[in-house]
């Protein structure tokens, strides 16, 4: 073989070589941005349950929790207390001064009243009684108001079928790791220049926990890039140094 055939053998080979080369450069961060597209979808909808899990835990305690697994309990044990609406008020009684609360505690009293009078114990007949009896519901045009406190199943009620008490467990852990929880912090003593105490929190994960499988180059890139706009490397919700209504950092 002659040095111009294993010439052009060899230029054929390098140009082929660039070829991938080429190809691979526009491909990669392609392939690369797909994947991160799924994987922080299903991440971002574990981000939202987290926060959504929060907001009832503070509603019910006062403060926010840094314990995953304490949270998750509070769901499954903890009812959810929602209120009946019958009836509303008009705007003539508004003006009147008659609110909400007023009307709903003289429900309560009526109810109370009926019950001792009467011993009657079914509650829908109790209402009955008190809308065509009771005095003071007739004269402030009460007949049909009711307001009712019941409990709920927590999951059932705040996540509308998207979990159950079986599943619920799942939304402490990125997606696509090795059952890796989601990094918590609390702040529940930051106080605002204004001398008011919010409760803070923040679920976050880290690129590298969810991402450092795929190509490395681009990895790195993105969380160099991240950084030099000053920004979480990764996903996550809420913040701990200021308050931010608990957004996700991809709102």
């Amino acid at each position: 073989m002659n040095s111009k055939i294993i010439y052009r053998i060899l230029l054929g080979i390098s140009a082929l070589f660039l070829a991938y080369i080429c190809v691979d450069s526009v491909v990669t961060p392609i392939k690369f941005e797909e994947k991160r597209a799924i994987r922080e979808t299903a991440i971002v909808k574990n981000l939202i349950a987290i926060r959504t899990a929060q907001a009832e835990f503070k509603l019910v305690k006062g403060y926010y929790t840094a314990d995953l697994d304490s949270l998750v309990m509070f769901l499954k044990t903890t009812p959810k207390k929602e209120v009946m609406k019958e009836g509303s008020l008009t705007d003539k009684q508004l003006e009147a001064g008659l609110t909400e609360h007023k009307a709903a505690k003289m429900i309560e009293k009526a109810i109370i009243k009926a019950k001792v009078k009467t011993g009657m114990e079914d509650v829908e007949e109790l209402y009955k009684y008190v809308w065509a009896n009771d005095r003071e519901i007739i004269d402030n045009s009460l007949v049909g108001f009711r307001r009712d406190t019941i409990n709920k199943n927590m999951i059932e009620a705040i996540y509308k079928g998207a979990y159950t008490e079986a599943n619920i467990g799942d939304i402490i852990y990125i997606p696509y790791t090795n059952h890796v929880k989601f990094e918590v912090e609390t702040n529940n003593q930051y106080t605002t220049s204004q001398g008011i105490q919010v409760p803070l929190f923040e679920a976050r994960a880290h690129f590298n926990t969810y991402l450092s499988d795929l190509d490395a180059q681009e990895l790195v890139n993105l969380i160099d890039k991240e950084k030099k706009l000053e920004h979480y490397t990764g996903l996550k919700v809420g913040d701990i140094n200021a308050p931010n209504n608990n957004a996700g950092n991809w709102e």
